[in-house]
């Protein structure tokens, strides 16, 4: 066995640095400059249910995700932000990884939102959410089911363990510390949701990623309407011509069918019609 360290793929490098440029912000200058900046920083950034909901700060379903509680809390998220998401960008390319990404946190930050209006103890909309932690779990669990056989050494523990069994211990903690009445079920949340919709999207969206099959789906029902707009004016055109004593002919995909013996034309009878 040998042990490597992931390469800094463009965009993980990114996330990171922007992570550790806003938590160095919040919590040294901002800190200095005022003794509640870093809290109304979180207030206005973070995610807090009642605020989207009833003011619209809708940012915040991705601004919550650059901000973080303390240095161990932003080592660990982005200590497995690059020992994971690196391999996928590899493999994803840097359009579909952002994509993905995004896609965890704001379905995290939904979930979280969605638990923050129950009865669950610690849940409340007006209690902030932050860190990238919706993000990183969908990263684990599309580890877990693209890589699952890979062997991940966890270190400092001189041992290792198949990805695939990793996640589903992630999994099952996550689980557990949401319901659990001395846990806060808003923070363990996001870290729920980012599994559940990072799984969405491994096992449900296509291969080339959810903006791509928006785009075919789009321009597949706008040429569907231009079809139809084609066959329709085809139809109009014949029952025109019909009124002046004119046969005229259109096919099925509104393309004008010449007649056989048209000396009309001068084209000796070709039979090329309309193309649109």
């Amino acid at each position: 066995m040998t042990l490597s360290f992931p390469p800094f793929t463009r965009w993980v490098k990114r996330l990171i640095i922007t992570c550790a440029a806003v938590f160095f912000f919040q919590r040294v200058i901002l800190a200095l400059i005022s003794h509640d900046g870093p809290r109304a920083m979180e207030v206005y950034l973070g995610l807090v249910p009642a605020l989207v909901v009833h003011y619209g700060f809708v940012w915040q379903l991705v601004s919550y995700s650059f901000l973080h509680a303390n240095l161990s809390h932003i080592l660990v998220n982005m200590l497995t932000l690059w020992m994971f998401g690196s391999q996928e960008e590899q493999d994803w390319g840097s359009r579909k990884f952002l994509e993905f990404y995004f896609f965890c946190v704001v379905g995290a930050a939904l979930v979280s939102m969605g638990i923050s209006y129950t009865p669950l103890p610690g849940a409340s909309p007006g209690t902030p959410t932050i860190g990238a932690s919706g993000g990183i779990y969908g990263l684990l669990i599309a580890f877990g089911m693209l890589y699952g056989d890979r062997e991940i050494f966890l270190f400092p523990f001189p041992f290792s363990i198949k990805a695939k069994y990793l996640v589903a211990i992630i999994i099952f903690v996550v689980v557990v510390a949401t319901f659990q009445p001395s846990q806060s079920g808003v923070a363990n949340s996001a870290h729920l949701g980012g599994l559940l919709f990072g799984f969405l999207y491994v096992r449900f969206v296509p291969g080339r990623g959810l903006l791509f099959g928006f785009s075919e789906r789009y321009f597949g029902l706008r040429n569907d309407y231009y079809r139809w707009k084609r066959r329709r004016a085809a139809k109009k055109f014949e029952v025109y011509m019909r009124q002046h004593d004119r046969d005229v002919h259109f096919d099925e995909h509104g393309n004008y069918i010449p007649p056989d013996d048209d000396v009309r034309k001068g084209n000796g009878g070709s039979k090329s019609g309309w193309v649109n």
